[in-house]
């Protein structure tokens, strides 16, 4: 438990007690009448709103982890990055709840925001992973965690799914207060597909292992757009897969925020997935229609979270 006392898991290594406060991350820890560390999590239920691959039609098992490292001032989950949402339980519990997901028919287990608890689910993993628990896993994040953190998942996660949100240390500051998040998010993606390898798919299309990068395009912000597509696909070509997501959702919060208070144009949008066509990029997902809604934030209501 020492990384907690003074926490330096996450690249802010903010040295925060995280057994009486919530650091960087905004999560505190706490502890089981029988000693066990405790995390909050927000939801823990099937979800139909990822790439197809990875929901299909029967849903992706996914577990809400509430805090965040990076923490965007424009998180559609603000709820739960802020640690305002989550029941806290043990490593043994989040282990049932994969179990419990996978008996509901889940196509894999989808780990949401898990970064700065890392060490925890790697437990929960270890009791199952292997065992009674043979659906894919999935670690869904931001990126903005380091390659010790990705190590410590290593033989536990089948999938990737990061996302590069800059490549601009600029936006990147003004966005998320992280002016190290391009170099931190390439590293950390490097791992991912070392871990990984090229992405595989069985015979009805569902990935049971690889890297699919996600990118969100921001309003105002295509050229980035552009330096984030063309690194990736000058740096993995086909072996990885690119999301280029248009569902950027301006929250109540951000109203007063320049470029922040409204939706992706489809001339942006389209510019950036044009771009990507013309560099060559073959193996990704394209958003139809009017995605940016926040019909797609589901209910933080701890759904799956405790026992029957």
């Amino acid at each position: 438990m020492e990384w907690y006392n003074q926490c330096s898991l996450c690249p802010r290594k903010c040295g925060a007690d995280r057994l009486t406060g919530s650091g960087a991350c905004h999560t505190k820890l706490n502890i089981s009448p029988e000693g066990e560390l405790m995390i909050p999590v927000a939801r823990a239920a099937l979800h139909f709103w990822e790439e197809p691959c990875i929901s299909g039609s029967a849903g992706s098992g996914a577990v809400f982890f509430s805090g965040c490292s990076l923490g965007c001032v424009f998180c559609q989950n603000g709820h739960i990055s802020s640690g305002e949402s989550g029941v806290y339980i043990t490593a043994s519990r989040l282990s049932d709840i994969f179990l419990e997901l996978q008996a509901q028919g889940a196509l894999n287990i989808n780990l949401v925001t898990a970064d700065h608890v890392i060490p925890i689910v790697a437990d929960a993993l270890k009791r199952v992973r292997g065992k009674s628990l043979t659906i894919p896993v999935l670690l869904n994040t931001s990126s903005y965690l380091t390659v010790h953190q990705l190590r410590l998942l290593e033989g536990l996660v089948d999938i990737f799914l990061p996302d590069l949100k800059y490549t601009s240390a600029l936006i990147a500051k003004r966005f998320s207060h992280a002016p190290d998040y391009p170099e931190v998010a390439k590293a950390a993606i490097a791992e991912m597909y070392r871990q990984s390898g090229p992405c595989v798919f069985d015979a009805d299309g569902h990935i049971t292992r690889g890297t699919i990068v996600r990118h969100l395009v921001m309003p105002g912000c295509t050229a980035d757009s552009k330096s984030v597509v063309r690194y990736l696909y000058e740096t993995y070509g086909d072996n990885i897969y690119i999301s280029i997501m248009n569902q950027y959702t301006p929250m109540d919060w951000v109203s007063d925020i320049p470029l922040l208070n409204r939706r992706v144009r489809h001339s942006e949008y389209e510019s950036v997935i044009d771009y990507a066509l013309s560099l060559g990029v073959t193996n990704g997902f394209r958003q139809e229609g009017a995605a940016a809604s926040s019909s797609f934030v589901p209910p933080f209501d701890h759904t799956g979270v405790l026992p029957h």
